[in-house]
């Protein structure tokens, strides 16, 4: 038996390197797509080290162009894949006065168009394969919406609502969908970031940095539960805490927990840090 085939975008740093490594140690052959063709070529060949068969493809996941090319690809050269990771994302933060248009543009084409153009352009390949699996990393802030945040809420929230369609619209075709929702974790997301503050861009820097979960362990908690057939995979305990009391509780009582929980992010407008 071949080994299986997985093609992760933004796969030659953070959490997407961590998955496409977790994936060769576990024999499949792994393709990785991004837009940095350096680091891309190098994590192609670190993977084979691994001792699987590794392969980087160009991907701007903005452009439809990329996603057909590698869906041709793995067609051509693997005969097919088993598991797309749609993974690649940006973050973006500020008041909705705040915040210019061209950044709201910038992470609805990434966050959100992208895994769109992940999902439309890989269902084809693999209606006519029989199956496989669409993975796509969303966020906590797909599930709970703090202020501050609001495109990056609504693209990640987005992602969440394309894959419970897709779970549904899909599974007559075979094809199996996960949504991945991880809270805080250590990665190098925020180092390119756009906010409208400093404010803001320090306590983002702040909670990623110091949390205590690495891109190693969500890419462990993804591979498992993908292999389980998980549809919602919630890698943070606290997260999926949270997540129940909004579902749950009165509107009311989250919103009041919610504003005392985000206090930090809400300083005026001019205020310091020490503030």
């Amino acid at each position: 038996m071949s080994a299986q085939r997985i093609f992760i975008t933004g796969g030659a740093s953070g959490l997407g390197r961590a998955l496409a490594e977790r994936y060769a140690r576990a024999g499949w052959r792994v393709c990785v797509g991004d837009i940095d063709d350096a680091a891309g070529s190098e994590t192609a060949g670190a993977l084979a080290q691994l001792g699987g068969d590794a392969h980087y493809l160009h991907c701007d996941v903005t452009r439809d162009a990329d996603f057909e090319a590698a869906a041709a690809w793995l067609r051509e050269h693997w005969g097919g894949v088993d598991v797309v990771v749609n993974n690649a994302g940006v973050a973006a933060a500020g008041g909705i006065a705040e915040m210019p248009m061209q950044d709201w543009l910038w992470s609805v084409d990434i966050n959100l168009l992208g895994v769109v153009r992940g999902c439309r352009s890989f269902t084809p390949l693999l209606r006519a394969q029989g199956g496989g699996h669409l993975v796509n990393i969303a966020s906590m802030a797909g599930l709970i919406h703090a202020p501050m945040m609001a495109a990056y809420n609504a693209t990640k929230a987005g992602v969440v609502a394309l894959s419970e369609t897709l779970k549904i619209e899909l599974a007559p075709d075979g094809i199996d969908v996960s949504v991945v929702c991880p809270g805080f974790f250590r990665t190098g997301i925020a180092r390119n970031m756009r906010a409208t503050g400093a404010d803001v861009k320090h306590i983002t820097h702040k909670l990623v940095d110091r949390a205590k979960t690495g891109a190693d362990e969500i890419a462990r908690q993804i591979f498992d539960g993908v292999a389980r057939g998980d549809f919602h995979i919630l890698t943070h305990a606290d997260g999926r805490m949270a997540w129940r009391i909004k579902r749950h509780a009165p509107y009311r009582w989250y919103a009041a927990l919610m504003a005392r929980q985000t206090r930090g992010m809400m300083r005026p407008r001019g205020a310091g840090i020490g503030a």
